[in-house]
């Protein structure tokens, strides 16, 4: 594994977890569980937390969810580091030594690679504790789809840690191993999805008019759908309105008595959300009355924009330029329209959610969320020097 060069008042502790901190990624690698099943994980998690002496341990939240919290020498605030520690619902296609026992379940996100750099991390500071105040490693459950964010929050995360600011870091194999990537303002899309059915009288393909052609009325909404970003939302409010399941009959000779579509709103702003659902149920309601038909709707808000605030993306910019230089940060690049429920923490906290490169010529691995993708363990030292260099940065010692 050649590892970055990282700069690091910790290089040598970081240098010696290496090896562990891989050895840990590996096995939970090959025993992923999905969201709200990580018991196995959640235990090893719990046993490492606990044989590297942190004060307190709080198991169970948000389900399958732990925080351990560690106090420094001195007193002070207590800030969050967070990662995500759930697998997808996936055939692995590496062929690796290591690669997941279970059929239809893998680390294709590298939560299993984030889990470990935030353990490491934990080993370090337990053994130092060279900082004033407590941080709190926060290991979140069912990012994946399931929320298990909101949970933790619901739950009493921030009144049973009571963090001032929230941390959070995502590998990114398209972004070159060494680098980082920390944007102001919006980072992820919140996500709501929906269905919607258009419903009336079945007939018979041969006889069009003895009834209601409901596939023809669902085509028309799907259209009229793309008109709502395009005329309704300001062109500064970054949105996408994505149909992408449709449905009608079984039947060559059957116009069907409904028509099923269903998909997904994508959004930075929560006034666009608004207005796009409302458009949403509108044109569905009216396009289904004027052919004869009725529209039924289920909307579902999901999870909202993953939102970094100007202070904290500054302070996680210069943060990551002092462990990988200044040249090696990125400020400027685009939003990513993918959803990430850490911004249900960001909602109740100030804070960051950074992007750590990990690809690199000699690592195979497919993209994010591919079968054949493979967290780069040569990144494990590159993300543990960010987060001790943030506790220096936000808990200085002195």
């Amino acid at each position: 594994m050649n590892a970055p060069l990282v700069h690091s008042r910790h290089h040598n502790l970081i240098m010696d977890v290496h090896a562990p901190a891989t050895e840990w990624r590996r096995d939970i690698h090959a025993h992923p569980e999905v969201g709200f099943e990580e018991r196995r994980t959640a235990a090893l998690i719990t046993e490492r937390l606990r044989a590297f002496g942190v004060d307190e341990i709080i198991e169970g939240l948000g389900e399958t969810g732990v925080v351990g919290i560690i106090k420094g020498r001195a007193p002070g605030p207590m800030i969050g580091l967070r990662c995500d520690i759930d697998a997808l619902p996936m055939q692995e296609r590496t062929g690796l030594p290591y690669a997941s026992v279970h059929d239809g379940k893998m680390h294709a996100c590298g939560h299993d690679g984030h889990t470990a750099m935030l353990l490491a991390t934990a080993r370090i500071l337990a053994e130092t504790r060279d900082f004033a105040g407590s941080v709190a490693l926060i290991f979140q459950p069912a990012e994946e789809g399931g929320g298990g964010g909101r949970e933790m929050v619901v739950g009493g995360l921030f009144d049973k840690a009571p963090c001032e600011t929230v941390w959070g870091l995502h590998n990114m194999p398209d972004q070159p191993l060494g680098t980082f990537t920390s944007l102001t303002g919006g980072a992820m899309a919140g996500i709501d999805y929906f269905d919607i059915a258009i419903e009336g009288q079945g007939t018979h393909a041969g006889v069009p008019h003895a009834g209601v052609d409901t596939v023809l009325a669902a085509s028309h909404l799907v259209v009229a759908a793309q008109s709502i970003v395009g005329r309704n939302l300001s062109p500064f409010q970054a949105a996408t309105i994505g149909i992408s399941m449709f449905k009608g009959s079984d039947a060559y000779v059957v116009m069907g008595d409904r028509a099923v579509m269903g998909g997904s709103v994508r959004y930075f702003d929560m006034a666009a959300r608004d207005k796009a659902e409302a458009r949403l149920r509108a044109l569905a309601t009216s396009i289904a009355e004027g052919f004869g038909a009725r529209a039924v709707i289920d909307y579902r808000k999901n999870y909202p924009p993953c939102i970094n605030p100007a202070a904290e993306a500054d302070i996680a910019a210069e943060v990551a330029a002092s462990v990988v230089g200044p040249e090696n940060v990125e400020r400027e690049a685009e939003p990513c329209m993918a959803g990430e429920d850490f911004a249900f923490m960001l909602n109740e906290r100030p804070g960051n959610y950074i992007w750590m490169g990990t690809g690199s010529p000699d690592h195979v691995s497919g993209k994010l969320h591919y079968p054949d993708y493979n967290f780069n363990d040569a990144a494990i030292p590159q993300g543990v020097a960010y987060w001790l260099a943030l506790v220096d940065r936000l808990l200085p010692a002195s």
